[in-house]
């Protein structure tokens, strides 16, 4: 049995990790530690939380005393670090604490698991650490980190102390550096579920900007297969980006998204654009494809239909959200079973 700490569980990324690994399979077992901000949200578990290999704890990765009881306590010996504070129109208005989470967590679960002995350390990070790239290229594992709002460069920061701690210390570790990820339990602040449910609800779809900013698209699961395989046969001190060659601008995915729902584009509305708003990203994955073998499974339009689905039934989902009720879900639950 494998016991693995899943830091963020409760997040959009994590909760689908660990649905997924839970489901497919009965050899590891799961502690997710999760400080249920905003973004967490419980019911997002619902089809593992009951399962014998896993466990709730609500706590935040910067508590050093509470990491390393979970490490003792469940004989830990991998990480995979999925805790983020990821939005970047927050880490405008407030970045300290995107410093806090992002780095002095990130530092407290490294130094955790030097003392323990890991057998693996997986950073969950973003294509975002690399900057904004022109009409051409793409981000390779080599690019430069060249960050440019205070959510990427508190995650910058998190990949290089990772990164020394293997060189320092010879801590197993490796990095991920993932494109924009879209699926069921997306937090409704991030474009797409944002977009989709502003247009069940009738209301304007707000794009920054002239709506031309690209980003690579890239469905959860296949984050995640990507993700598994990577803690798995990763090799140790390495980075490896993750996408699905899918670039897109996005005032298109928005009006690809009103052509699904039989909507009008009359629904969009231009809006400012915010500080420092990166032009351009788009990975290059080929060094995971090529060592790894793994490649995205789910072709976009296929997926993004699912998307929509999903969120078309799972309404109860989104207005416990929307009204605030999703953060009273299994209160009780607060407990290191």
């Amino acid at each position: 049995m494998k016991n693995i700490l899943v830091t963020g569980g409760a997040g959009f990324i994590g909760s689908n990790f660990i649905n997924y690994i839970l489901k497919n399979r009965d050899d590891v077992f799961v502690v997710n530690l999760d400080k249920l901000t905003y973004a967490g949200n419980l019911e997002n578990l619902k089809e593992s939380e009951n399962k014998s290999n896993y466990r709730f704890i609500k706590g935040d990765i910067t508590n050093r005393e509470l990491v390393d009881y979970i490490f003792q306590k469940y004989s830990i010996k991998h990480v995979i670090n999925f805790a983020a504070e990821s939005h970047v129109d927050r880490s405008i208005l407030g970045s300290e604490v995107f410093f806090s989470t992002n780095v002095i967590g990130t530092n407290v679960l490294l130094e955790a698991s030097r003392r323990n002995n890991i057998e693996k350390f997986v950073q969950i990070s973003t294509d975002e650490v690399y900057g904004s790239l022109g009409a051409e290229g793409l981000f390779t594992e080599q690019t430069p980190i060249s960050p440019n709002s205070p959510y990427s460069s508190s995650k910058a920061a998190a990949d290089m102390m990772v990164l020394s701690f293997h060189h320092t210390y010879g801590l197993p570790v490796v990095v991920t550096r993932c494109s924009n990820n879209y699926g069921p339990y997306q937090f409704p602040e991030k474009l797409i579920p944002l977009m989709i449910l502003n247009t069940l609800n009738g209301k304007k779809l707000p794009v920054y900007g002239d709506g031309l900013n690209v980003r690579d698209w890239i469905y959860v699961i296949d984050h995640n297969k990507a993700a598994e395989l990577v803690w798995e046969k990763g090799k140790v001190g390495e980075v490896y980006n993750i996408g699905a060659s899918r670039e897109m601008a996005n005032i298109d995915i928005v009006k690809l998204l009103l052509k699904n729902l039989n909507k009008s584009d009359d629904l969009i509305e231009f809006v400012k654009d915010r500080p420092g708003h990166d032009r351009r990203y788009a990975i290059d994955s080929s060094k995971i494809q090529n060592e790894l073998g793994w490649k995205p499974e789910y072709v976009f339009e296929d997926a993004m239909s699912k998307t929509i689905e999903w969120y078309l039934q799972n309404k109860p989902w989104w207005e416990r959200i929307i009204s605030g009720q999703y953060q009273e879900y299994y209160k009780t639950l607060y407990t290191n079973r």
